[in-house]
C-alpha cells in the first residue's frame, strides 16, 4: 500500500511531464501505424502532394485538438464575446494583444503533439522521402545535367531505394536527409523548451517554495469547490423539485449571482501589492469583488499559468 501511495504521489508531482510523455508516445505510435499500414507512396508525379499531406495534415489536426482539449482556451473564450461587450468602446487592439498574450502558453502546449508527429515522421523518413522525390526543386538539384530519365527515376525511389545509386553517390539519400532534419528539429525543440522554461522561472514573481505551496493550495481549493458545488446544486435541486411537486413557494436559498460567477471566472492576474492565490481567494477578500483592488494586477506571468488551469479541469465540450 505504501508503494502504491508513493507511485501515486510521484504521478501527481510530475503529472505535467507524464502527460506530455503520454501524448508524445501515443503520437509516435499513431505515426508508426500510419506509415506502416496506411501510407503507400504512389511513386508518380503525385508524390509531393501525397507525402506532404501525410506529413502536415495530421500535425495540423493534432494542433487544433491541442487547442480544443486545453481548459485555458475555453476559460478565455467563454462569455468573452456577448452582445454588450461587442458593442462596447474598448480598444480592439488592446483586447487582441491580451488574447494573444494569454494564448502563447496554450499554443506552446498545443504544439507538443504535432511537433512529435513531424519529428517521428522525419526519423521514419517515409513521408519525407515520398514528398521530396516529387519536388521539382530537389529534382533540379540532384538531376542537374542528367535529363528527364533522372527525374523519372527520382519519383520511383520510395518504391525502390536502390535506384538512388543510379542518380547520385555523392549526396545523402532522401532517407538520410529526412533523419538528419528530424534530429535537428528535436534538438531545436528541446533547446527552445529549455530556454523558455529557464526564462519563465527566472522571471517568476514568487520563490520556488511559495510556488510549490501555491500549487498545493489550488489543488485543495478545487477539491473543496467541487464538493461544495455538488452539495449546493443538490440542495437547490431538492428545493425546486419539492416546490414543483408540492405546489408551494420555494424556500429562500442563497446562491451566487451571475455577476459573482463572472468575477471568479476572470483570468487570474498577479499583483505584487496583494497576494491572492486564486480568483476565489481574491473575490472573497475584496468585498466580493466590489473593491477597486479586485481589478488590480498585471497580466499573469507564464510561470503562474497553472492558476487558471487548476480551476478548469475539463475541456469545455
Amino acid at each position: 500500500m505504501d508503494k502504491l501511495r508513493g507511485v501515486l504521489d510521484f504521478c501527481i508531482r510530475h503529472q505535467t511531464v507524464l502527460g506530455y510523455s503520454i501524448v508524445s508516445l501515443m503520437t509516435a505510435a499513431s505515426e508508426h501505424i500510419f506509415s506502416s499500414v496506411v501510407f503507400q507512396c504512389p511513386c508518380s508525379s503525385g508524390n509531393m502532394l501525397y507525402g506532404s499531406i501525410f506529413l502536415s495534415v495530421p500535425a495540423l489536426i493534432l494542433f487544433l485538438l491541442g487547442y480544443m482539449v486545453n481548459a485555458r482556451t475555453w476559460r478565455l473564450l467563454t462569455n468573452s464575446c456577448p452582445a454588450e461587450k461587442c458593442c462596447s468602446s474598448s480598444s480592439p487592439w488592446g483586447t487582441c494583444f491580451y488574447y494573444c498574450f494569454v494564448l502563447v502558453p496554450v499554443t506552446a502546449r498545443a504544439l507538443v503533439a504535432p511537433l512529435t508527429w513531424i519529428a517521428v515522421a522525419l526519423l521514419g523518413a517515409s513521408f519525407y522521402e515520398c514528398a521530396a522525390s516529387g519536388n521539382s526543386l530537389i529534382q533540379n538539384y540532384f538531376c542537374k545535367d542528367q535529363g528527364q530519365e533522372c527525374r523519372k527515376l527520382m519519383v520511383k525511389i520510395p518504391c525502390n531505394e536502390k535506384l538512388w545509386k543510379n542518380i547520385s553517390s555523392e549526396f545523402f539519400s532522401l532517407q538520410a536527409q529526412s533523419q538528419l532534419i528530424g534530429w535537428l528539429l528535436i534538438a531545436c525543440i528541446i533547446t527552445v523548451a529549455l530556454i523558455s522554461k529557464c526564462v519563465s522561472r527566472c522571471r517568476s514573481p514568487v520563490s520556488y517554495l511559495q510556488l510549490k505551496f501555491w500549487k498545493i493550495y489550488l489543488k485543495k481549493e478545487q477539491e473543496l469547490f467541487e464538493i461544495k458545488a455538488k452539495e449546493h446544486a443538490a440542495r437547490l435541486a431538492e428545493i425546486n423539485t419539492k416546490s414543483f411537486f408540492e405546489a408551494v413557494d420555494p424556500t429562500p436559498f442563497q446562491t451566487p449571482s451571475n455577476e459573482d460567477w463572472q468575477k471568479i471566472s476572470f483570468l487570474y492576474s498577479f499583483s505584487s501589492k496583494e497576494q491572492y492565490y486564486s480568483m476565489i481567494h481574491k473575490f472573497v477578500n475584496t468585498n466580493r469583488g466590489n473593491s477597486n483592488s479586485f481589478r488590480e494586477g498585471a497580466q499573469n506571468p507564464p510561470v503562474l499559468g497553472f492558476v487558471d488551469e487548476a480551476s478548469a479541469n475539463e475541456s469545455g465540450f
